[in-house]
């Protein structure tokens, strides 16, 4: 109860922000529909980020407050685990060998964006290393302010990886035709009363669960894991309406876009060269580790695209959702990727970053 009423207190935000994360989420719903009747890939989620993503750049203090955050999350986890097959199951056993090579591949695509960081622009190796790893932008954010990095750089850096990721994937995808082999079927019933009841009471218990351990990405994993065993189990049948999926899409949307409420233009503009190229080199290393898997495994080559962007947790598995990609290959991958730069970026900061002699002089 302690916990319930602790994550409650924090989470209720006061009336102004609710209509500030009501006005960002009608800003992205209005991005996302223009998206859509544009025929554009995950029109839905690349048209709300660039709506809200425009707006706060122009000037509107937009964001989502934690209790709407928290909603969408549970809303898109909720979606995700519906999607639970027996089909999807038997290609884990590929998932030693995949995640293995991500783990590689993200080594390789953080040293290579901080020396091009280093080399190119100047910076130093320890705003670099941060920079330069995929994901974990809390973490990041945190060592970048107890280290004396630039922040301000790193920020720009790392949102235009997931800003451009979230908005050029779907249509690269769509233009090479990789997402065309058999995907996952969505849901196309929705589930009963009884069933929708048990899978938002399910979703809030396991997220608070994994809340409590503090397990990353906990309302989002929670839900797929509940919904995940309600419907393998055969417990509850259908998935949740259309319209509660597309407003998980456009909040997912959202969010990404608010990230630009919190940066003046003038500091995006002086570092968009350094963001291009760092995301340049590590989609360059990235690709590489994909066709190595595409030629050697029989995984689906979207599925590994996806798996291996180096993108927010959160944006990969909403276009997995849209896109119809096997939702539990990228959620291991990403959730993967998360714990590797998560436990090993303050170890590499610590052994290669500026001495802290010069941070505090």
């Amino acid at each position: 109860m302690t916990l319930i009423r602790a994550s409650m207190a924090t989470a209720i935000p006061d009336r102004s922000k609710v209509l500030n994360g009501l006005e960002t989420l009608v800003i992205g719903a209005a991005g996302g529909v223009l998206f859509l009747w544009a025929g554009l890939p995950g029109g839905l989620i690349s048209g709300a980020m660039c709506a809200v993503g425009i707006a706060a750049l122009a000037g509107r203090p937009l964001a989502v407050p934690p209790v709407l955050t928290q909603s969408v999350l549970l809303l898109l986890g909720i979606s995700l685990g519906s999607l639970m097959s027996q089909q999807l199951l038997q290609h884990m056993s590929s998932y030693p060998l995949t995640i293995a090579l991500l783990a590689l591949a993200t080594f390789c695509s953080t040293f290579g964006s901080s020396l091009y960081l280093q080399r190119v622009h100047g910076w130093d190796q320890t705003s670099a290393f941060l920079a330069g790893s995929p994901g974990a932008l809390s973490q990041i954010t945190i060592l970048a302010a107890e280290k004396g990095a630039d922040v301000a750089a790193i920020a720009v850096v790392q949102t235009m990886r997931v800003i451009i990721l979230t908005a050029a994937l779907p249509l690269v995808l769509a233009l090479t035709g990789v997402t065309h082999a058999a995907p996952p079927p969505l849901p196309t019933t929705v589930a009963s009363p009884f069933g929708l009841t048990a899978l938002v009471a399910g979703s809030i218990g396991v997220s608070l669960l994994l809340r409590w351990i503090k397990f990353p990405a906990s309302w989002m994993f929670g839900a797929m894991l509940a919904s995940s065993l309600l419907h393998g189990s055969g417990l509850v049948d259908g998935g949740l309406p259309p319209w509660l999926r597309n407003v998980a899409l456009v909040g997912i949307g959202a969010l990404i876009g608010t990230r630009f409420a919190r940066m003046k233009t003038s500091t995006l503009l002086s570092h968009v060269n350094a963001g291009l190229g760092s995301f340049a080199i590590a989609i360059l290393i990235s690709a590489v580790f994909v066709a190595v898997i595409g030629f050697t495994t029989h995984v689906r080559l979207a599925d590994v695209v996806v798996a291996f962007a180096p993108g927010a947790m959160d944006a990969m598995l909403a276009l997995a959702l849209t896109l119809h990609i096997d939702p539990i290959f990228v959620g291991a991958h990403h959730l993967s990727r998360f714990l590797f730069v998560t436990i090993s970026t303050p170890g590499i900061i610590h052994l290669f970053g500026r001495p802290q002699d010069d941070v505090d002089d």
